[in-house]
């Protein structure tokens, strides 16, 4: 069984969508859990979880790698699937992460595209079909069989951002991870709220900072300052 576990923090415009897009689009709704984690929404999202049947509604202290965490240690899979509330993972999705496990690549992502025609956002999204590091991130989305996750005892709490690199980072380090060739489209809210360049810069930042070692603090204050 493939566990989806969706972090939620305020996303009353993107989780119903999501929610039912992965209902339509498993290709064996018996072989999925949703589990979603909310980290103390204000704006309807829970109200609007609860109405979804078998999806699970987990509340858990604010925080992505807190949250994603609680919701591993209520999963039931297998295999854990972590997913934004605002990326849509190809159709028949489970099929193609199932066939990844049964390979043998325990961990790995989908190529991602963004919902965006600016040619920067089309020029990063074909650059996530390669196995550089440097091109991943948690919009992706990221599956990881469940023995894996507990041998490198999940997100590291500390990370309030970078927690889906820092992950990944050492699934690389072990060469236990894999680009999934099918799309994934996430949207591009951030970068048209924010300001495309303005992003870009701030989340080279972000990854030059933690190369040379920067703790998780100097991190999220920088986040905090830049981004919000």
């Amino acid at each position: 069984m493939i566990s989806i576990i969706v972090p939620i923090l305020n996303e009353v415009a993107c989780i119903g969508k999501l929610l039912q897009y992965l209902h339509d689009n498993a290709s064996d709704k018996n072989n999925i859990e949703i589990i979603v984690v909310d980290g103390g929404s204000t704006d309807g999202s829970q109200e609007l979880v609860k109405k979804f049947e078998n999806v699970t509604l987990l509340t858990s202290k604010k925080g992505r790698a807190k949250q994603m965490n609680f919701g591993a240690k209520h999963a039931l899979g297998t295999i854990l699937y972590f997913l934004h509330a605002d990326s849509f993972p190809p159709k028949n999705f489970d099929h193609y992460i199932c066939d990844e496990v049964r390979k043998g690549n325990e961990a790995g992502c989908f190529k991602m595209k963004f919902d965006s025609k600016h040619w920067w956002l089309k020029l990063a999204g074909w650059l996530t079909q390669f196995s550089w590091r440097a091109c991943r991130g948690g919009d992706q989305s990221q599956f990881i069989t469940t023995k894996l996750f507990d041998t490198l005892e999940g997100f590291d709490e500390r990370f309030t951002i970078y927690e889906d690199n820092d992950l990944i980072n050492k699934l690389y380090a072990r060469k236990q991870f894999v680009v999934i060739q099918q799309w994934l489209t996430t949207s591009a809210r951030r970068y048209n709220a924010t300001g495309i360049w303005k992003l870009q810069y701030y989340f080279w930042m972000i990854y030059i900072k933690k190369w040379f070692g920067a703790s998780a603090e100097n991190l999220h204050n920088y986040y905090k300052k830049h981004i919000g």
